[in-house]
């Protein structure tokens, strides 16, 4: 069941050579939405000087994405041993390391992450002695703890009773907390779209800027976290992370976001297994593209926020700008996200007549091109993006059968044999594109559209995933 089962082996001897009292094993994992599944785990002691030496005791469980998305990590204390809760460890042992939100194959190994775990625990011991009375106590309270966590408990059947995640509830996620992201939960929020929005924020230190501020001035609805787990069930998950890293070239951008999404996405699908990721990074198309390779998602449930922006400002100009309203219900900008976008239609507005429907087409022409004029150095700032992935969100979650323009996979449209995404008018619901509609026959769209495919595809060649 492991995706990359020689890869995961290989790593596992590598620990095996290094730490030889770990014990290897497979178990059934429960997480924290009731599903289980089995997977290989492994246990054993790590030495920590702290004073005196000490073995913390630890158990490591690999994922079946593994070594694209981290382990998830726990203290296994002895019933004479109590937990410090602290900033790398939780009330249920669960461990949290920058190492571990940071994680990215091939850097990322599972004896660097030992390594890390023995510096933080260095620092700041993470068990404690406990005397015999509260020992006792420890293993009644770890008893129950463990009962919680199995759904043996009367408490959690009954915490289940009328509660909102049973299909009703709308939960996103935000991951990446720059500007961009900030953005996002804050239009999502004003919209009013979701009952709870998760803000993942995957940077190193303490929170800065605006993640900082939405903490000080606390929206309700909203959580900020550092751990993947926080976004589970979620239904729709925005991407909106971009690392420049130190690349020198057009390639190395790609490839450095790529790298990115290689530590983010296995991680994401894993606990929003049923999820639409909604892609806002950049270059849009091809990081769509790397999404649903790495997620293993359905195409319908993998979209780009493609030109969804521009064709909105497109049909505002026609119809409020130029007064063209029977001509903006069926326009729509496609392609790619820049200067290779291209202006469109559905529908067929032409008279029968071949001449009059010549005529009419130089018309709306015509018109397209004032319009597109008019839109010419708008820009995208992130408000406005925001704006626009919180109109994508509310058509999803709502379930309302809106017709967008966005990234999906163009293979088969307009005589595109490349699996490539475009923007293309397409309408949403809860399991992402439910149908692409049909555009009007244009050889100088389908010429660009071509050309648009044609490079994306070479530069996704040219990418290690």
């Amino acid at each position: 069941q492991y995706k990359f089962r020689d890869l995961t082996i290989e790593e596992l001897k590598n620990v095996s050579k290094t730490y030889p009292n770990f014990t290897f094993s497979m178990n059934t994992y429960t997480f924290k939405d009731g599903s289980q599944k089995d997977l290989l785990n492994f246990s054993g002691t790590v030495p920590v000087r702290y004073g005196n030496s000490y073995n913390i005791p630890i158990q490591l469980w690999i994922l079946d994405s593994h070594p694209f998305a981290p382990p998830i990590c726990f203290l296994k204390p002895t019933a004479n041993m109590g937990i410090s809760v602290g900033k790398h460890v939780d009330a249920h042992g669960r461990i949290y390391l920058p190492y571990l939100q940071n994680w990215s194959h091939p850097k990322s190994t599972v004896i660097g992450l030992i390594k890390e775990m023995i510096a933080k625990f260095e620092e700041e011991l993470p068990l404690y002695s406990l005397s015999s009375s509260d020992a006792a106590r420890q293993s009644e309270l770890l008893s129950y703890i463990a009962k919680i966590t199995e759904g043996e408990t009367d408490m959690k059947s009954r915490s289940k009773i009328g509660d909102k995640n049973e299909g009703f509830f709308n939960k996103i996620t935000v991951v990446g907390a720059g500007d961009l992201g900030i953005a996002c939960v804050l239009a999502v929020a004003a919209k009013g779209v979701a009952d709870k929005v998760i803000l993942l924020d995957l940077s190193e230190g303490a929170a800065k800027g605006g993640t900082m501020d939405l903490e000080i001035f606390a929206l309700p609805n909203v959580e900020i976290s550092k751990d993947f787990s926080a976004s589970t069930d979620s239904k729709v998950v925005i991407l909106t992370v971009n690392s420049l890293g130190n690349a020198q070239t057009y390639l190395d951008v790609i490839q450095s976001n790529v790298d990115l999404f290689r530590g983010i996405i296995p991680a994401i699908s894993h606990y929003s297994q049923n999820a639409v990721l909604l892609i806002a990074s950049h270059p849009v198309e091809i990081m769509t593209y790397v999404s649903w390779k790495l997620s293993a998602f359905p195409k319908s449930r993998v979209i780009g926020v493609g030109a969804n922006l521009d064709s909105e400002r497109f049909q505002y100009v026609l119809t409020n700008l130029l007064k063209a309203d029977l001509l903006a219900k069926d326009a729509w900008v496609i392609g790619e996200q820049g200067e290779d976008k291209v202006p469109s239609w559905t529908g067929d507005n032409l008279v029968a007549d071949q001449t009059e429907g010549m005529a009419a087409r130089n018309s709306r022409e015509k018109m397209a091109n004032r319009a597109m004029e008019v839109l010419k150095g708008k820009g995208q700032r992130s408000w406005s993006v925001g704006l626009s992935v919180a109109d994508l969100t509310d058509s999803i979650l709502k379930d309302k059968r809106k017709v967008h323009s966005v990234s999906t996979l163009a293979k088969g449209c307009c005589n595109i044999n490349s699996e490539v995404f475009l923007s293309l008018p397409c309408i949403l619901g809860t399991s992402g594109v439910i149908e692409m509609v049909k555009l009007e026959e244009d050889p100088l769209a389908q010429e660009k559209l071509q050309s648009s495919a044609a490079s994306i595809h070479d530069l996704q060649q040219q990418l290690k995933l």
